[in-house]
Parts: structure tokens; sequence; C-alpha cells
């Protein structure tokens, strides 16, 4: 089937109690990792593309790869999304280059600027057929040229002026700040996720899909590795895989995952760098790596609830 929306998923994905993952693409072996995991899984699938990855690997390759996924997986429901689009006109471009679904982030500008932005974002793209994600409230930490606040707990997002801001945009999901943060260095203690923020957007505005940045769990697994072989991530931590189960039984119906399929990536690759020092077929490094991924992915959908549930979607 050709690439879709998240309009369908996100309806099942709220109906039923799961969130739909939404992992960060850069070139082939992590695409491939990741659709792999998907199609044992039987899993829908948001692939995103930042800037980063497009500055990275060109439009066109990445569209090439996600193309090939989606053909030889016609029973898989797979998006294709633009992550932390900032401008209006990387927005138009994106829907113009066959994205199916687009982030505006104007979340950094004033209350009203943001619906402002927003709203042209929302004209354009539906009119095109593709859907809109829209952020409110800042997230903390770095991740490519996303860059956050400082203090998470004071840029919480307000649901009173999250459902007017959704009334007044038309956006079809809303990133929402309840307390997570980006990169693999978010926190210096364990977060506490504002469930209550989350409650009470659902409350206000019942059936309207969430969405959590900044939800990479920076697993030990993959910490350990790195730090054995090399690596110094000493204080990284993510945010529990028990609180991201817990959203996405809420209104959170897309988490993304990004730092996590990094951090997999490289773990493998310093091990086969270490066991053998002398290997310098890609190959031979690439594919442990891609592997791994493979496996983390698949560990996550069940994180998420939404392992098995690719047919509901299509």
């Amino acid at each position: 089937m050709a690439l879709v929306t998240t309009k369908k998923m996100f309806e099942m994905a709220y109906k039923n109690g799961y969130a739909i993952g939404a992992f960060n693409v850069n070139n082939m072996e992590i695409t491939q990792g990741i659709v792999a995991a998907i199609a044992e899984e039987k899993a829908p699938l948001i692939l995103q593309i930042s800037r980063g990855a497009r500055e990275y690997a060109k439009m066109s390759y990445l569209k090439a790869i996600i193309d090939v996924a989606v053909a030889e997986n016609p029973d898989i429901p797979i998006c294709m999304h633009l992550d932390h689009g900032d401008t209006i006109e990387i927005c138009k471009q994106c829907v113009d280059d066959g994205f199916t679904s687009v982030m505006i982030d104007a979340s950094h500008h004033p209350f009203e600027e943001n619906v402002r932005i927003t709203k042209e974002v929302v004209k354009y793209a539906h009119a095109h057929g593709v859907v809109v994600e829209a952020e409110l409230g800042q997230l903390g930490g770095i991740e490519e040229d996303v860059v956050g606040v400082d203090d998470v707990s004071a840029h919480l997002t307000d649901p009173a002026q999250a459902q007017t801001f959704v009334e007044k945009t038309g956006c079809d999901s809303l990133a929402v700040a309840v307390g997570t943060s980006h990169g693999a260095y978010k926190f210096k203690s364990e977060p506490k996720i504002a469930f209550d923020v989350i409650e009470k957007i659902q409350r206000r505005l019942p059936g309207f899909p969430l969405v959590m940045h900044g939800a990479s769990s920076v697993l030990k697994e993959f910490k350990d590795l790195i730090n054995k072989y090399g690596g110094k991530m000493p204080d990284a931590m993510g945010v529990p895989e028990e609180a991201i189960s817990r959203a996405a039984k809420m209104a959170v119906c897309k988490v993304n995952i990004d730092t996590d399929l990094r951090m997999a990536l490289t773990a493998k690759i310093r091990q086969v760098f270490a066991e053998k020092p002398g290997e310098f077929d890609p190959r031979k490094y690439l594919g442990p790596g891609r592997e791994a991924i493979k496996q983390m992915v698949k560990h996550k959908l069940h994180v998420l609830g939404c392992a098995g549930k690719a047919a509901e979607c299509l």
C-alpha cells in the first residue's frame, strides 16, 4: 500500500489504549532495522525525518529508502513524517515532497504567533491531504538543532491553552511538554512525568491525540556497552519505560524515539571495533548495529502496546 497519514492510526491508538512508535531515520541501516522489527511484530509505523537527517542524507535518498520499505511491506501502515519543522516554508516543501504528516514547531514563539504559524501550515497541508502535528510548551535538552529549556517543570503545557490552541489552529495532534526532554543527557535524576497535565488536556479535548517528544529511555544495556568499549556516557538518563507505557494508555498516541536508535547502533559498532580491531568492512559492523536496532525496536513496540496492531490501523 502507499504511505498513509496518522489519522486512522491515532483513532485506533486512542480508542484501544496504545501509542504508535515514531522513529527517526538517517540512513539505510537504521531504517532497515526499524522496519524489520515492525514487520515481525505487525505494528503500525511512523518514520520521521528531521532537518539534520535531510542535510546528512538528502531527501531523495531517504524518500527512496522509505518507498522501498512501503513497497516491501504492503500490510503495514507507514506514515512519513517531518520532525520539528521550524518554518512554514519547510512544512510546505515537505508536503509537496510527499510527506503524509508534518510537524510545525513554533512553540518557541509567543502563543498567538504559534497559533498564526500553525494555522497557516494546517491550511496548506489539509488542502493536500496531509495531517499536521503542532507543539505547545517547551521541552528541555538538546537534539540536533532543537534546543530546549533548562527547567522543564517551568514550561509545561497549559491545559486551557492547549484547548484554545487546538480549536484555533485545527491541528491534528499536539506535542505537549509534560516533563520529558530531548537527548541522552536528559535528567540529573529520574524524571517526573506530569500525568495530571495529560489528564487535564484529555478531559478538555476528548479523543484528541497527544504526542510525547523526548521519550527515549537511554537503555542501560546500550549505555553500558558504549561505556565498556571506550565511551563516556556515565550520566545519561532517559524516561522510564513504565512512564511511557502509562502515557500510551492515556491520550498519548505518538511517542518519538531517536536517541535509543543512535545508542543501539553506536554500542554495537564500538563492540565490533573493540573485539575485532582489524575489521574494516562496513557490513561487518553496520550489520550488528542494524540487528541491535531491530531488537530494541521490537522491545519498544511492546512498551508502547502497538505490537500486532497493524491490521486495525489500515
